[in-house]
């Protein structure tokens, strides 16, 4: 059987966490929406077990790690941060990031969204 491919989502995953170069954002932490889409390479089409595939768990605990670890000034080095903890499982061939600033502006949310490869 050839390989078999499918797009592992997590969306929405909101964490409050330092993010901004702006005084009123480095005062408190913000609200900050984090979604991610791993495109997962595997041999054949996977057993009906989760150790046959990519598990989201360990995405959305690491994300919410980096979040309470440290302060970030640009959400491109966040985003960057995450799709190197998605790429850390070798089946996951591409990745796509994005975070967005959900209180910046009342009419208005900002984000960061990047796609990388193997």
């Amino acid at each position: 059987m050839a390989e078999a491919r499918y797009t592992i989502l997590l969306e929405g995953l909101e964490v409050t966490m330092g993010m901004g170069i702006h005084d009123h954002e480095r005062a408190a932490p913000q609200r900050v929406a984090v979604t991610v889409a791993m495109d997962c390479a595997y041999p054949a089409m996977p057993k009906d077990r989760i150790d046959a595939v990519v598990d989201y768990d360990f995405l959305r605990e690491g994300i919410q790690k980096l979040a309470a670890e440290r302060h970030f000034e640009l959400q491109e080095v966040f985003c960057e941060q995450v799709a190197e903890l998605a790429m850390t499982d070798s089946r996951v061939v591409g990745v796509r990031v994005r975070s967005v600033k959900l209180d910046v502006y009342p009419d208005a949310r900002v984000g960061c969204e990047i796609s990388r490869s193997r």
